[in-house]
């Protein structure tokens, strides 16, 4: 069991009155956390409470009321309790519950709660709970988790030495490269990780794909399920393209809306994440049209069924320009991260719109791929943005994507 690097975080928030909230797809280790956060009180000698909405005969209870979460904790609480809630979009009402419960009691219990999909975040979580909640977003494992869910921190040490210094020759690269490919090609699922063989390895993506993905639709109401699963195999062929929705909607033969309805539902459930065209000038620049990415690309491989390795994919460009997309979100706000994109089809990847400042990265797949002309438009119209190229296989560290994994 490894430390995540977002609990420092959520045990920070432990002093704070406003409840916790902790949102990320499914099998992305969330009751997992809330374990470790129950390790953590416990050792601090505070008291805390699992519960699980999983189970019916305590769903059905908090179902009736707020209040009868009392009859789960002991019968005088003389000091502050935390109460650790797995799965709290299984109650037909959690905005309202957790309102009752802070305006009541919030100075006598915190409460710590997961849901698996931001579908009923958004849905049920109203207006009402601002300045009563914080959420936290849990992703799958970066590559530093990765390395340490593999029993491999050394080699976090080495990928730093490497991508801080020109110079530094390293022992370790070609395992790093190869722990890399299997990072870019099975994903950074905790299951999925921790899997030794292939087959296995592919057989849990199978059923993360075709299991909880069901249950994310199904509890999300989608109609023409067989329309959503079309769609989704079309967005995995096209990762990292503009997001056409009139063709895709002729593609699928269902109304524009629909196409949006089901995007809706894959960005909520934390399948899929969306970024946005920046601009400087509305007529010159395009679009309004986003660009999509997969939040876990072993999952986005299984879609596709390829497995084989990196280097010899046709598809390695995009798989590594989705490597990317997920390696910024780890660092950034989602919504600071941008592309840039001309009508006459200049095209810079991304483009980091941070409170801290602004930077734009081209990448590919090889640094030999790089032809900095073709960026003169972005250059000469955004010169107070610097660009820098990223690639996978590179002459330089300095240049490499060690520096952002």
């Amino acid at each position: 069991m490894i430390q995540r690097k977002i609990l420092p975080a959520l045990i920070k928030h432990l002093r704070r009155d406003e409840f916790s909230v902790l949102i990320g797809a499914r099998q992305t280790g969330k009751t997992t956390l809330l374990k470790q956060l129950e390790q953590y009180l416990e050792n601090q000698n505070l008291k805390s409470y699992f519960i699980s909405l999983e189970d019916f005969d305590i769903l059905k209870e908090l179902n009736k009321h707020p209040e009868n979460l009392m009859k789960f904790l002991s019968s005088r609480i003389d000091s502050r309790v935390f109460v650790l809630l797995d799965e709290i979009q299984y109650l037909d009402n959690p905005t309202n519950f957790l309102k009752y419960l802070f305006d009541k009691y919030s100075s006598m219990i915190k409460i710590i709660c997961t849901g698996s999909s931001a579908f009923y975040i958004d849905e049920k979580f109203k207006d009402s709970l601002v300045g009563r909640k914080k959420i936290f977003e849990l992703q799958v494992l970066d590559f530093d988790e990765f390395l340490l869910m593999k029993g491999r921190e050394s080699l976090i040490i080495e990928k730093n030495k490497i991508s801080s210094s020109e110079n530094y020759i390293s022992l370790y690269r070609n395992e790093l490269n190869v722990l890399l490919d299997e990072y870019l090609t099975f994903g950074a699922y905790p299951a999925v990780v921790k899997a030794n063989e292939t087959e296995v390895k592919m057989d849990i993506l199978k059923d993360l794909f075709q299991s909880y993905l069901k249950k994310d639709i199904f509890e999300a109401g989608v109609k023409q399920q067989e329309k959503f699963y079309q769609l989704i195999k079309v967005l995995a062929h096209q990762s990292g393209s503009l997001l056409n929705m009139n063709e895709l909607s002729n593609t699928l033969g269902v109304s524009t809306s629909a196409v949006g309805n089901y995007i809706n539902v894959l960005q909520k459930t934390f399948h899929v994440g969306l970024i946005r065209p920046f601009y400087g000038n509305i007529r010159k620049e395009l679009t309004k049209m986003p660009k999509l990415y997969f939040s876990d690309l072993g999952l986005r491989n299984t879609i596709v069924n390829i497995f084989q390795s990196v280097s010899g994919r046709s598809d390695k460009g995009g798989l590594f320009e989705n490597l990317m997309y997920g390696a910024l979100v780890q660092k950034y706000q989602k919504d600071s991260l941008k592309f840039w994109r001309t009508a006459e089809g200049n095209e810079v990847d991304f483009v980091i719109d941070d409170a801290s400042g602004r930077f734009a990265i081209e990448d590919k797949f090889s640094q030999k791929e790089f032809k900095p002309s073709k960026y003169s438009k972005f250059r000469n119209a955004y010169p107070a943005i610097p660009m820098q190229c990223v690639s996978y296989h590179s002459d330089t560290n300095q240049s490499s994507v060690w520096r952002w994994l």
